[in-house]
């Protein structure tokens, strides 16, 4: 499931991604798919990143019980983070099970704080995936617990299936990091990445077109949270 991502300053200073994502998502290929390019970019200006999945992709993979398809997805996604130049945490929850609750919400928050994110992507709540709206949503709360202590900005997955009513407030080329965001994805071998990379490519170069690029990935910023510059 996806979570959110973040990045901060250069080391020490942390960062955090968006769950359903550095930024946070709430499933495995989410982060690199969502905002993978921007991830790679900050990671190269020097930022450190951290991609934090909510689960590990138990559920959806035929032939594999739960335990199996966690350790091969959760192997996946550190992959990819090795080629984005983030690093993998897990929030802990259950493909196709997340939870919101008082317990759950403190938890997420704890674990996300814990990283002092500056900046943190959080997936887009209005999406057609419980558990895109569950990492969402846990990503909100803890922005909320902090006094709005980062930078807060959602990403799209799989647009006009999954994240609807996107309207972004800014941009970033992610041109020159495309084949490494491709490879990332690539990475996740068990979710079918040439069926999802295709609709990502697609958006890529549609945001590219709206940004005067060849490719580009679309965030829409929260407008009561701080405001950084992205690369």
């Amino acid at each position: 499931g996806g979570g959110p991502g973040g990045l901060g300053a250069p080391a020490p200073a942390g960062a955090a991604g968006a769950l359903p994502g550095g930024g946070g998502g709430a499933h495995r290929a989410e982060p690199a798919a969502g905002r993978g390019g921007t991830m790679a970019r900050l990671a190269d200006l020097g930022h450190v990143g951290v991609a934090m999945y909510l689960t590990r992709g138990e559920a959806g993979f035929r032939g594999k019980g739960a335990d199996a398809a966690a350790a091969i997805r959760s192997a996946e996604a550190g992959e990819a983070c090795k080629i984005l130049k983030v690093r993998a945490m897990f929030a802990g929850q259950i493909d196709g099970g997340t939870e919101l609750n008082a317990g759950r919400y403190e938890a997420f928050a704890k674990m996300l704080m814990g990283e002092k994110p500056d900046l943190v992507f959080a997936q887009w709540p209005i999406d057609s995936h419980r558990d895109h709206r569950a990492g969402s949503l846990l990503t909100f709360d803890a922005w909320q617990r902090s006094r709005a202590a980062f930078a807060l900005y959602y990403f799209e997955v799989n647009a006009g299936s999954q994240t609807t009513i996107f309207r972004p407030t800014h941009y970033v080329d992610i041109t020159a990091v495309e084949e490494r965001k491709r490879a990332a994805c690539m990475a996740h071998r068990s979710q079918d990445p040439e069926g999802f990379y295709g609709i990502h490519t697609v958006m890529a170069q549609f945001r590219g077109r709206e940004h005067g690029c060849k490719f580009a990935e679309a965030f829409v910023h929260h407008n009561q949270s701080q405001v950084v510059g992205l690369p």
